[in-house]
């Protein structure tokens, strides 16, 4: 806090007393209180010392999750030009939770609190959500006009809704954009004729994998003002849906009812019942790595320990311990789901 003025720091040490001198709260409450308003203070200075730093770069790259932002970090390290080039990195899952209006207060606040009543996440990254996010809306916005844009996405439901929103929020800013589409690139450089294998995620890519790709895609022309406007239309459909379930197929993005794999949870559970010829409790994460494993889509695992809760609660799943943790609780069919 040594760069903090002095109104700022008798703010801060105000409301810290404010807090101890509350009657009927415990000691946790109180601590947890202190915290919050600790890092919000932290939040709030880091906000400010980016503003007052913020410099204009060559090309600004938009990466969804924090694994590629590292890789891509050590790529333009590796390149040298770190210091021409930034990343912004949204880290958030958008093949789930509601869209409709995350760019506004309201609709961001309405995506947390689903997140909160659905998804068993982090606490702390639960705490910091909006915040983070409407930081990096911000980050984005600042983007000088003369600077280059990069998105990079592979093709599942979370990169490219989220590429959508990106060129929704930049749809009033005259930079050239350009999309780097992962899975084509990693198939025209890498692989063999024999193989079909391709990235499901860009967090599956290595920093030497990027550096090829970005080399390759550098002399790319930018996106149309036409197909802009059709990226930023297809996200006003997708973000209107009132389904919280997003799947890629067929090359686009289809919102789904919220049980769309209940089925194909039951049947991998049948499936592990069967290949162990038994019919004993599993641990949870077993079930659910199964199910990760063979499915071709980035849903995340967090969706599906919500899903099979709710199979639990609706009585097609047994379960033995305490769901807090999918380290924490076994499941097993219920008989009469078994045949």
């Amino acid at each position: 806090m040594g760069n903090s003025s002095e109104e700022e720091v008798k703010s801060l040490l105000f409301l810290i007393l404010s807090q101890v001198s509350m009657e009927e709260q415990t000691e946790e409450e109180l601590v947890l209180s202190l915290r919050r308003t600790y890092h919000s203070y932290l939040n709030y200075k880091k906000e400010q010392e980016r503003r007052n730093n913020k410099k204009d770069y060559e090309v600004a790259h938009i990466v969804f999750g924090a694994s590629v932002a590292g890789s891509l970090r050590n790529t333009l390290k590796e390149m040298g030009v770190q210091e021409e080039e930034k990343i912004i990195c949204f880290s958030d899952n958008f093949s789930i939770g509601p869209l409709c209006n995350i760019e506004e207060k309201k609709g961001l606040s309405l995506r947390h609190k689903w997140f909160i009543s659905h998804i068993n996440m982090d606490e702390e990254y639960l705490y910091k959500y909006q915040h983070s996010f409407k930081n990096t809306i911000l980050e984005l916005k600042d983007v000088s006009d003369q600077t280059r844009i990069m998105i990079w996405a592979c093709e599942n439901s979370d990169e490219q809704t989220a590429q959508r929103f990106i060129l929704s929020l930049l749809k009033n800013k005259k930079n050239d954009i350009f999309l780097i589409n992962l899975v084509g690139a990693y198939k025209e450089i890498f692989a063999k004729s024999d193989s079909e294998y391709f990235p499901l995620h860009t967090g599956e890519l290595s920093s030497e994998e990027l550096n090829v790709i970005y080399e390759k895609n550098k002399t790319e022309q930018p996106l149309t003002l036409t197909e802009r406007k059709r990226y930023e239309q297809e996200w006003e459909e997708i973000s209107n849906q009132s389904k919280n379930l997003r799947i890629w197929k067929d090359r686009k993005i289809h919102s789904v009812g919220e049980d769309y794999y209940d089925r194909f949870i039951i049947n991998t559970a049948k499936a592990l019942h069967k290949k162990h010829n038994n019919k004993d409790f599993m641990k949870s994460a077993r079930l659910i790595g199964e199910i990760i494993g063979h499915l071709n889509q980035k849903i995340g695992d967090e969706y599906f320990e919500y899903r099979l809760i709710q199979l639990v609660l609706n009585g097609v799943f047994e379960i033995e311990g305490v769901p807090k943790a999918m380290r924490f609780y076994s499941v097993k069919l219920h008989e009469k789901y078994r045949s």
